[in-house]
């Protein structure tokens, strides 16, 4: 073990300030420095992208291109996680178009105070969930992949195997930000520990634990806020004193948010298995609470006459389901119970977890303005904007399962120093979601023309509806894109950029949402988002395209 304090020891001493390491660029080990061995140096993969125009990151998009559909030990990978990701993703979304469909019978007044509160329940939702569940992917990704390479597959420990892992990471060419958060030596000794014990065969690692005690009080946190602030916070998005939406609105905001610890704490368990590459566990989970969720909605709204308290009250319900049969399935795959306060990765989590949430609250906000200003039209274009942005929401996260696949994969991958699998999955998963993209607009193009008609029976939405097709279609591949980038840049832990380029993002959008809506009403809203989703994707593009950040070694 000694070996091992004093590897670690040189990976800790390289960390000045934290704070400013994660803004740098990843160090690069050429043959003219020294390292600590030669079968360390020797473990070390130098990517070679040979010619001057491939020395900067838009080759990824072409990357092997004729391989893109092609089922090898990548594509396999690949589409083992993404397939159930994207299906649990999109069935949260199609269950709140249910809900849509439902409440829609009862009028556009309903319809549209429904909308204003899921559109205030998500702002404030999200501004807790994605950072959480982000940096719990890619943590829990890090330190499984540690752990997985020290521990033999008989679940004994090997010391050298050890020393080589932490060797390997003080040397690689991994950003250097990785090294700070990744705890190595706690996770040697958590092997350690595990290989030793004959009872317990249930992995320990640290960042669950934190996720789930994070989460709980993120959630119960959340629930009191919103009961407490309903009706200024629905005053502050359009629904006046007077309004016909303001009673709706409230009791369905009110009791929806009952379920808010029970959705924080399921997210933070999808982060998790999402980590272990495991996305068929969530994807049953929400299925089944889903399910739920249809089944009782037009029993309480139409058999026992609760209106759309009735659908809150089974969204809620569900959401509990979903919770109870994740932490079932995680308890059976880890032990969550930390051996001491000290597991606890508190710091990791709010380092990071604050540069994501500077991020989500102007990703959020632009969405939320956007309802706002919908609402303050009138019933008819909100209760319109509510079946667009459901429509469009629900089919753009399915290109969320290939940025957690590219999340999941790429976190490993930098964690052990792989950085030509780094290469190779950020190309697939790039071309892969432009094709979904492409298949997307085309069917939302001809569908949503035909099938609003599902969703409501007043032929003013359904008029309004038909002006937004061009952006809800035509924005697909932007979408994707943008979806996929956020999952590369949290798996190469690019946290500061995506923070700072979203709220510079943000401050061109807001202004075009203000001005068009002013100008253009109900369709000037979709043309400012169609803007915001735009500059969304051309900021990771150039990170990416320009090599810079954790991308520099492509310039090696």
């Amino acid at each position: 073990m000694e070996n091992i304090l004093d590897a670690s020891n040189k990976v800790l001493s390289v960390q000045d300030n934290p704070l400013e390491q994660t803004q740098r660029t990843p160090h690069v080990v050429n043959e003219s420095e020294t390292a600590t061995s030669d079968e360390t140096a020797a473990a070390i993969p130098i990517l070679s992208l040979p010619g001057t125009w491939r020395k900067v990151g838009i080759y990824l998009f072409f990357k092997d291109i004729c391989c893109i559909f092609k089922l090898d030990e990548l594509g396999r990978e690949v589409a083992r996680i993404a397939i159930p990701a994207a299906m649990a993703l999109a069935a949260d979304p199609l269950a709140s178009l249910v809900d849509t469909a439902f409440i829609g019978r009862l009028g556009s007044v309903e319809l549209a105070a429904v909308g204003v509160s899921i559109a205030i329940f998500n702002q404030v939702s999200k501004v807790a969930i994605y950072p959480l569940v982000s940096v719990t992917t890619s943590f829990v990704a890090e330190e499984d992949a540690v752990c997985c390479n020290i521990l033999e597959e008989k679940g004994n420990f090997d010391l050298e195997k050890a020393s080589a892992v932490i060797n390997k990471a003080a040397f690689s060419e991994v950003p250097d930000a990785r090294m700070i958060g990744c705890d190595l030596l706690n996770i040697v000794n958590t092997c350690s520990e595990l290989s030793t014990t004959t009872k317990n065969k249930r992995k320990f690692v640290p960042s669950v634990s934190t996720a789930l005690v994070v989460g709980a009080v993120l959630g119960i946190l959340q629930a009191i806020l919103l009961i407490a602030t309903a009706k200024f916070v629905l005053h502050l998005m359009g629904v006046k004193g007077g309004s016909p939406m303001l009673a709706p609105a409230m009791r369905y905001l009110t009791l929806r948010s009952l379920g808010a610890p029970a959705v924080l704490l399921s997210l933070a368990m999808q982060g998790v298995f999402r980590g272990f590459k495991d996305t068929k566990t969530p994807l049953y989970a929400t299925m089944a609470g889903d399910l739920t969720n249809i089944i009782l909605d037009p029993i309480l709204i139409f058999v026992f006459h609760m209106g759309i308290s009735g659908a809150a009250i089974a969204h809620v319900i569900s959401q509990y389901f979903i919770t109870l049969i994740l932490l079932c399935k995680l308890i059976k795959k880890v032990d969550i119970v930390p051996q001491s306060i000290k597991s606890f990765k508190f710091a990791r989590f709010l380092r990071c977890g604050f540069l994501l949430l500077a991020r989500v609250i102007a990703v959020t906000f632009c969405v939320t303005l956007a309802a706002s200003l919908a609402a303050h039209h009138g019933p008819t274009p909100m209760a319109a904007f509510q079946i667009c942005l459901q429509v469009w929401l629900s089919t753009s996260l399915l290109a969320d399962g290939l940025a957690v696949a590219g999340q999941a994969i790429l976190a490993s991958a930098f964690a052990m120093g792989d950085l030509p699998k780094v290469v190779a999955a950020t190309s697939r998963v790039l071309q892969l979601s432009i094709v979904l993209g492409l298949v997307l607009s085309g069917l939302l193009g001809v569908g949503l023309g035909f099938g609003s008609g599902i969703f409501t029976k007043d032929r003013n939405v359904i008029k309004q509806v038909h002006k937004a097709i061009p952006f809800v279609a035509g924005t697909q591949t932007i979408n994707s894109l943008a979806f996929v980038f956020d999952g590369i840049n949290f798996g190469a832990s690019d946290y500061t950029f995506s923070a700072y380029s979203m709220v510079a993002v943000a401050a061109v959008s807001i202004p075009s949402l203000i001005f068009l809506s002013n100008s253009y009403d109900f369709v000037g809203i979709w043309i400012a988002l169609t803007i915001y989703m735009s500059l969304r994707t051309f900021a990771s593009l150039w990170r990416m395209g320009s090599a810079t950040g954790p991308w520099t070694f492509i310039r090696k």
